[in-house]
């Protein structure tokens, strides 16, 4: 074999550890990077090169248009690279957590991501009202709202979604029980079946589903799907990502009294004047300062 033939490029559609799957030109091969760094996401494009059959070694991730990725304290778990689309499924039952959603919109407006938000089950009645409420506070800052029912509805389901992905690489995230696996498999329909042979190529256990994969969906568009999630620490934003990452603060920013206003209690702050009239939410003011705590509490 040539040392053309051995060196090929590839899409990583799943990731377990450090052990990831590439989808070169529809051959699947496992991969692993050389040494102990793990910065490989679902959706990096990749050059391998090929050491058997069905293996191979990540010699470079190619550059990243966009990386979706949570953080805490200590470390950051990357999420997804190379996403147009960010869609953040959330259901009328069980209750959702607004922390959770407006954590992810930060995330996504920090990359340059854009946000949609998806409330799942709306065949459910008697919380469909409050649910309405909750998503119409994100609806009101711009980001998009569709309503669906997986289950009582899903031709309608897909027929929202479909042209929503269509050209696009999107990423599903929300907590358990919202829905998402039931619109993934809407979407796409042999879902079980890929999960089953990924999880059998990473050698993770057969019915895992605690690992990040990506399908494509007819003419290239692709869905990221990730494992339900509590937790979405964002400790790698600074104080300036954050500020702008907030889209109801921009109209505000730069009209406060001093130039490095923090727009937690400094006087003649714009963004608290807002605050005070009812412009921007305090729930959502309120997480900013939570977010803002945080960053300065990171160690790596």
């Amino acid at each position: 074999m040539s040392s053309v033939d051995n060196t090929l490029t590839g899409t990583i559609i799943a990731a377990h550890g450090r052990h990831y799957l590439a989808d070169a030109d529809g051959e699947k091969l496992q991969c692993v990077t050389r040494g102990k760094k793990t910065n490989v996401a679902v959706g990096d494009v990749v050059h391998l090169k090929r050491t058997s059959n069905d293996q191979a070694v990540i010699e470079k991730i190619a550059d990243r248009t966009t990386l979706l990725y949570r953080s805490d304290q200590y470390k950051s778990k990357l999420l997804a690279a190379n996403i147009s689309r960010l869609f953040i499924v959330v259901a009328t039952e069980p209750s959702f957590a607004d922390d959770l959603v407006s954590r992810s919109l930060v995330a996504a407006e920090a990359a340059g991501i854009e946000a949609h938000i998806i409330l799942n089950k709306v065949d459910v009645e008697e919380p469909l009202a409050r649910a309405r409420e909750r998503v119409g506070l994100y609806a009101s800052l711009g980001y998009p709202v569709h309503e669906l029912s997986a289950r009582a509805r899903p031709e309608h389901a897909v027929e929202t979604l479909m042209p929503l992905l269509a050209g696009q690489s999107s990423i599903f995230i929300g907590q358990s029980g919202m829905g998402k696996s039931s619109l993934i498999n809407l979407l796409v329909p042999d879902a079980d079946i890929a999960v089953r042979e990924i999880s059998e190529a990473l050698d993770t256990g057969k019915h895992t589903t605690t690992f990040t994969r990506l399908y494509w969906l007819p003419g290239g568009a692709s869905i990221i799907d990730s494992p339900g999630f509590q937790e979405f620490g964002l400790y790698h934003l600074t104080e300036g990502m954050l500020e702008r990452a907030f889209v109801e603060f921009k109209p505000y920013l730069g009209g406060c009294k001093y130039y490095n206003c923090r727009h937690l209690a400094e006087p003649q702050c714009a963004v608290l004047g807002a605050v005070a009239d009812g412009k921007i939410a305090k729930m959502r003011h309120a997480l900013y300062g939570q977010l803002l705590h945080e960053s300065s509490q990171t160690l790596y």
